[in-house]
């Protein structure tokens, strides 16, 4: 079995099954380019706002902007109303987008507050008029995410697999645990593998995919392809990792002095692309996840996040490195 292969997705064809999780606050243009490098076949973007889209927020406007090197990309929206989902999907299909990805599984209480996220798979007519007018509104495909449940009491996986097909999404991501568990407890693979055998459209797993292990598991339940999030974060060539695994070969890890020259790097992408100021500010978000396992590590953290200049930055990551 094959298990790395063009993901066809609606119209759209990418190299490989592999795809970054969209991250609020991570997976900026940045991060998406390097993850790229890593090896993933589609990386998606953190998730924007469509009433902050129709109300012509600055900042919002700029999080749709996409790079001429970070193809393909898949724009993830999120709203509770048709008209303004439409024009964001619009609008992102402008701004270059591949995908266009619709949220409906986000637990974060103040998304949920607004009608967006997760609370719309409680409202299943809801969701199917979203992702019609979203399919409507663009020539690209446009997929949904969401996840198997709300709470351990029921599962929704196949129902929202078939809301998703009849309402004309052209693919499906679904996190492996229910919006009660967030990020923790395993995920239930066996409940995405009904939702795979369930529709035609192809259905992405994700939730807690660390290794070519887990990612095989998914796949062999019936996936299209994998969607890795945290995993990622310090390791955005995790997708080579896993690719390498899952046809039986490895690949060398990356050594402390690796990740932090990794690190330093798009530290200063940050910088250039953002400015100082927010490129350091942005950066300090996954210090933890980058600054960590070897000796010192937190004593190094800590300095870190004390510094405010790239030239300060790069003088603290040249002597941590060489210390190693």
């Amino acid at each position: 079995m094959s298990y790395i292969h063009p993901l066809q997705i609606g119209t759209f064809s990418a190299p490989n099954n592999l795809l970054l999780a969209p991250m609020a606050g991570i997976t900026d243009t940045p991060f998406r380019i390097l993850c790229l490098k890593g090896g993933a076949g589609i990386v998606c973007a953190e998730m924007v706002s469509a009433h902050a889209l129709h109300y012509g927020n600055p900042r919002s406007g700029r999080m749709l902007q996409v790079a001429q090197k970070e193809h393909p990309v898949s724009m993830q929206i999120f709203g509770a109303d048709e008209k303004t989902i439409a024009q964001a999907a619009k609008q992102a299909q402008t701004q270059g987008a591949d995908i266009v990805d619709l949220n409906a599984g986000c637990p974060v209480k103040k998304i949920n507050k607004a009608g967006a996220g997760c609370v719309l798979m409680k409202d299943e007519l809801k969701l199917g008029r979203l992702i019609e007018a979203a399919v409507k509104a663009v020539r690209i495909p446009v997929t949904l995410k969401t996840r198997i449940a709300l709470t351990h009491k029921e599962l929704l996986a196949v129902r929202l697999a078939k809301l998703a097909q009849s309402a004309g999404a052209s693919a499906i991501t679904l996190h492996a645990r229910a919006a009660v568990d967030v990020h923790s407890g395993s995920p239930n693979i066996e409940a995405v593998g009904e939702a795979c055998a369930a529709v035609k459209i192809p259905v992405i797993g994700n939730g807690g995919i660390v290794s070519a292990e887990v990612a095989r598991q998914f796949l062999d339940a019936g996936c299209a392809g994998v969607m890795i999030g945290r995993a990622a974060v310090g390791n955005p060539f995790i997708f080579e990792d896993i690719a390498a695994g899952l046809q039986g070969g490895k690949t060398a890890p990356i050594t402390a002095q690796k990740r932090l020259q990794i690190y330093l790097d798009l530290i200063r992408q940050n910088v250039a692309y953002y400015g100082e100021r927010i490129g350091v500010n942005r950066s300090r978000k996954t210090a933890g996840y980058w600054i960590s396992n070897f000796p010192n590590a937190a004593e190094m953290r800590g300095q870190f996040m004390r510094l405010g200049t790239l030239d300060e930055i790069e003088k603290l990551f040249t002597k941590g490195i060489s210390s190693l």
